[in-house]
């Protein structure tokens, strides 16, 4: 059977004639799906990766499809269907959501979630409360308890029932040995979708026939308490209800689910894969181009989104808002005894019911329905807060602040910060820069680091070859692109470690060194720690022991690429010092202020492949600075250890913690401009 894929290659899109015809065959007679076209169309075709969307008014019919047949991988997105397929099962007997599962350490894996990070093993939870964490949290490990209850095969058979035969789940999350479709893991890894079977699946959520209607209202509470803010719901107006879910894996964003407004329901699928941009920042190309096409559907089915509601708007069953919230809130404080509402927006039953009360008591029609008449008897709206009267907040005498000193450093938008002398090793300036934070990738300054001293000691070590493994290609975040079973020299993958900032590669070089690193670098665990048998996590044990040698004290690892751990820290000043330290290493000199590296992949079977590596750092592109790592993850913000050099000044600046990616390019800009303008060089 030729599939989807074969069919409509990512880099060739529908001709313009059938790609007309297509959306005013589609299109309802009461709306225009051109101007809908228009809309989404360019932002589709700009994009730099292979692209397909599916949106569908739920009222109307109206529709927009591209590449909508597509299939595409879904990283966790697959975990909609996964839900559809428990709650059915469910339905049917056939599972019980209130039974206990108690977490095992081996079920832990790692990538998105909160169970492998925080959470002990014997922790137990019921299926409905891993169901709930899987959409919410996206959780991985949760996925898995969830996939083993149900059976693996069991979503791809759902899915064929309900008549989307494209939506298949692979294999369980970080478990590709358990594939049961060996050939469709290989082209779509986790799982498979097309955006059309998906909206076709949300809009059977919607109207209550993909299970039982409760069912399917249980399913529209786990997507809507979905926290992924980056995508979808990015740009949509604030208060906009969305029921979602995402996935992410490096070449592979993808996002669906209903947005609600004041035009109606409607359904939408993004499904992107083979991106050029594959950072994992908050505006990476992909997550913009979703958030983008949203906010477009939005405003064609929205149009009077900007107009707010007028106070003699009516406000009945089915509104939602901030109105509501005001509403719930101020029949709590009026109504006695308390209704108890929820203040979540939502008009519902309830709300209808206390309406009713007050209409009642203030001598109004009792009909549920809120006018004018209605907030005039109400009274002023209760505020979160309390406010004080007008009179009171304009007799205020507000205080003001000192006027901004002449002198010292600059403004900058990191949390913490060091400039130090290269030289000397002393620290000119800083702020916070002994308090341990989030550091992301500048973690990878170590991986290198202990690398680069093995290779001190035994040179023949650079022409070893290292194999990617299969655990370091499934590593989440930036990477190198080296695929399992490809391989190198260690020379060539410390560059792929530091310009791309490689996740894959450091877990690569760990597994690789783990072994024997702390006997060749003669390293010392701290008394009563025995070396991990894993090398990876042994290698993580070395890079500990050579920051306690060289004097790191506000400084430890919980793995060698820098994902957010509650034990993965640094301080500026430590990140400084081993900075100095790399500087005196002439190959680690030579990799940091490398802009761009082409290097020779050899895969299995004897197959060659090239490989291009731009350096994330995008201060070498101007004279006078050279390295020496960036960092960004959610949590940790940008980060950026760099070296710069003035008049024959040497300075390292390390910024933690930065506003934005660009923001830590201008933090440390304006930090060498202020140390080399205005602070003396110290005494040699």
């Amino acid at each position: 059977m030729t599939s989807a894929r074969q069919r409509t290659p990512g880099n060739v899109s529908l001709p313009l004639t059938t790609f007309w015809l297509l959306l005013i065959a589609t299109a309802c007679p009461h709306c225009s799906a051109q101007t809908l076209a228009e809309r989404i169309q360019p932002l589709v075709q700009a994009h730099r990766g292979n692209a397909a969307v599916a949106i569908r008014h739920l009222e109307t019919g109206e529709q927009f499809l591209w590449r909508a047949d597509l299939v595409q991988p879904t990283a966790s997105l697959i975990k909609l269907p996964v839900m559809v397929t428990a709650l059915r099962m469910a339905d049917a007997g056939q599972l019980d959501l209130a039974k206990m599962l108690q977490l095992a350490e081996a079920d832990k894996v790692p990538g998105s979630g909160i169970l492998t990070g925080h959470f002990s093993a014997g922790l137990q939870l019921s299926v409905r409360d891993a169901i709930r964490l899987m959409i919410r949290y996206s959780d991985n490990t949760a996925t898995n308890l969830v996939v083993r209850e149900i059976g693996l095969p069991a979503t791809a058979a759902c899915m064929q029932e309900l008549g989307y035969a494209e939506t298949r789940l692979n294999s369980f999350v970080y478990r590709g040995d358990t594939t049961i479709a060996p050939e469709r893991s290989r082209l779509y890894g986790l799982g498979s979708t097309t955006a059309l079977e998906t909206i076709g699946l949300l809009e059977q959520i919607q109207r209550g026939t993909a299970a039982k209607p409760e069912s399917c209202k249980a399913m529209l509470q786990h997507l809507e308490s979905c926290d992924d803010d980056t995508m979808l719901a990015a740009q949509l107006p604030k208060g906009t209800r969305i029921a979602h879910k995402s996935g992410a894996v490096a070449a592979s964003r993808t996002n669906a689910g209903l947005i609600f407004g004041p035009g109606g329901v409607f359904a939408i699928c993004v499904l992107t894969t083979e991106n050029e941009d594959r950072s994992w920042d908050d505006d990476n190309s992909a997550h913009v181009l979703i958030a983008k096409v949203a906010r477009a559907a939005w405003d064609h089915f929205n149009p009077e989104w900007k107009q707010a509601p007028t106070e003699s708007a009516e406000l009945k069953m089915g509104a939602f808002g901030l109105r509501v919230e005001m509403l719930q809130r101020t029949l709590n404080a009026r109504l006695q005894p308390d209704p108890g509402l929820g203040v979540d927006g939502d008009f519902g039953p309830a709300t209808e019911a206390a309406v009713r009360r007050f209409q009642e008591t203030a001598g109004l029609t009792v009909d549920g329905i809120v006018r004018a008449e209605f907030w005039q008897k109400l009274g002023p709206v209760v505020e979160p807060e309390a406010v004080p009267a007008p009179e009171v907040v304009n007799a205020e005498q507000l205080p003001l602040q000192p006027a901004e000193s002449l002198t010292g450093p600059p403004l900058v938008t990191a949390d913490a910060w060091t400039i130090v002398d290269v030289q000397t090793g002393s620290e000119l300036a800083g702020h916070e820069s002994a308090t341990g934070k989030d550091m992301a990738s500048t973690t990878k300054m170590m991986t290198a680091w202990l690398v680069a001293r093995l290779l001190q000691k035994a040179p023949e070590l650079a022409h070893e070859t290292l194999t990617m493994s299969t655990r370091g290609d499934n590593t989440i975040g930036s990477t190198s692109g080296v695929r399992s079973g490809e391989s190198l020299s260690i020379e060539e993958a410390l560059f792929g470690l530091m310009l791309p900032s490689g996740n894959d590669m450091a877990v690569a070089l760990a597994e690789h060194f783990g072994g024997r690193v702390l006997q060749l670098l003669e390293l010392g665990l701290p008394d009563g720690e025995q070396p991990s048998q894993d090398p990876l996590l042994r290698f993580v044990q070395s890079m500990n022991a050579e920051a306690v040698r060289l004097g790191l004290t506000n400084t430890h690892f919980e793995n060698p690429h820098g994902m957010t751990g509650p034990t993965h820290y640094a301080s500026a000043t430590d990140l400084a010092k081993l900075a100095r330290h790399m500087l005196q290493d002439p190959l680690l000199n030579r990799i940091i202020t490398t802009r761009q590296r082409g290097a020779v992949l050899s895969g299995p079977g004897g197959y060659q492949r090239n490989v291009l590596w731009k350096n994330t750092n995008e201060l070498l592109g101007m004279a006078g600075y050279a390295g020496v790592k960036t960092g960004t993850t959610d949590k940790a913000g940008a980060c950026l250890v760099s070296v710069g050099e003035r008049d024959g000044r040497q300075v390292i600046v390390v910024v933690l913690g930065s506003a934005a990616s660009e923001s830590r390019y201008t933090d440390s800009r304006n930090l060498y401009r202020w140390i080399w303008s205005n602070v003396s060089q110290p005494d040699k």
